[in-house]
């Protein structure tokens, strides 16, 4: 069984941008997922959420802009015209 997997990612601390791709009729699409990643207790295991505090909201704000110049930059290579 193979995983899907982000074709890029985007990460300031411990925010997370994942950038899908999704072929479509019409040329490739792309969705982006955040999170942010935790340790959890007591086992100190890495796990991720898709909740956010008011002092993570900026890092948000950066990671979302750059993972939008990303697809941009992407777009603009394809020869997208919309890009």
């Amino acid at each position: 069984m193979t995983t899907a997997r982000p074709i890029h990612q985007v990460r300031i601390g411990r925010i997370v941008a994942a950038i899908w791709a999704n072929e479509t009729p019409h040329g490739t699409r792309h969705n982006v997922t955040l999170s942010r990643l935790y340790k959890s207790e007591p086992t100190d295991d890495w796990k991720r959420t898709e909740s956010f505090g008011r002092d993570d909201l900026p890092t948000v704000e950066k990671v979302c802009d750059l993972a939008f110049r990303w697809i941009h930059d992407q777009r603009r290579a394809d020869g997208d015209a919309a890009a």
